[in-house]
């Protein structure tokens, strides 16, 4: 159980981490929703045959409800808010807000469920929220003349939309394997990413001729170990891992991405780059270190 909580750990830290530049090179020749959706439609479909294939039971009317739910909160609502601000807000404060998901998932999840975090874990929400500050820039960096307020509280909202979606789908009964359920959520959340872009008219600004090589590429990445491995990596780890736990990628992929953009394309890499990388792995640490008694409690509770 140990090598399989690190390996999917590893995925959703390190492969998230790379999607942020991979959808930005998507995006340069196809539409934000559009992308989105044939990226889960596919990789949903994929799943699906895959583990029916494996003589899994077939789901129920009441699991395609249940998924869409999931779908239309994280896939259309989450996802769907990153896709569409990072058109105009800067990435440091995209991944900001995003990283408020860890501190969402912890209060939803105690008006949810009544489940207190001990002080230990909200001193590493805490720290790890402070050490995306900085990576994004400082506070001095993120004032209003240079803030899109319309897409910074779609950001938040979205990252709200995210964590209670990802709270339902860690409580959420099926009658099929999990497994046969991530593929369902994304066939779910693929096509109400599609009608979304289709409610958008992003139809009209479809070249599929003109598709670069990089764009190309990139979408299959995306697919594969964006959606297939990625994304079933996390959803996996909100069945066997406490929620804030879970949620600590939101810290680490502005790392990764930060890394990847000094290493790819070239961008800076500070000293201020390298202490709020250390602040936000320590907070890691912290939380995964200090969950003794929110598993604890849920044993009790089961």
């Amino acid at each position: 159980m140990r090598a399989k909580v690190a390996a999917a750990f590893a995925a959703v830290y390190l492969i998230w981490g790379s999607t942020y530049l991979a959808i930005s090179f998507v995006e340069e020749s196809l539409p934000p929703f559009f992308m989105a959706g044939t990226r889960f439609l596919i990789a949903g479909s994929i799943l699906y045959a895959l583990i029916r294939l494996r003589g899994t039971s077939r789901e129920t009317r009441s699991d395609w409800g249940k998924m869409f739910v999931t779908g239309g909160l994280m896939l259309l609502g989450g996802h769907g808010a990153v896709i569409w601000a990072e058109q105009w807000v800067p990435s440091g404060l995209t991944s900001l807000l995003v990283s408020t998901v860890p501190l969402w998932m912890v209060l939803s999840n105690y008006l949810w469920n009544r489940s207190k975090p001990n002080a230990k874990v909200a001193a590493g929400l805490a720290l790890g929220f402070i050490g995306v500050i900085l990576l994004a820039g400082g506070v001095e960096n993120l004032g209003a003349s240079s803030v899109d307020i319309t897409g910074a509280a779609i950001l938040v909202f979205g990252a709200f939309l995210w964590a209670n979606g990802s709270l339902y789908s860690r409580s959420a009964k099926l009658s099929s394997s999990p497994l046969l359920g991530t593929g369902i959520e994304m066939l779910a959340g693929g096509l109400l990413l599609l009608i979304a872009s289709l409610i958008l008219g992003e139809w009209t600004h479809i070249r599929l001729d003109l598709v670069s090589a990089r764009s190309a590429v990139s979408w299959v990445y995306l697919i594969v170990f964006g959606s297939l491995v990625g994304f079933t990596s996390y959803i996996w780890l909100l069945k066997n891992v406490p929620p804030s736990q879970a949620s600590t990628y939101a810290y680490v992929n502005p790392i990764v991405a930060m890394f990847l953009g000094w290493a790819l394309a070239h961008e800076p890499f500070s000293l201020r780059n390298a202490v709020a990388a250390a602040i936000i792995l320590a907070a890691v640490v912290i939380i995964t270190a200090y969950q003794t008694k929110e598993k604890s409690s849920e044993k009790t509770k089961t």
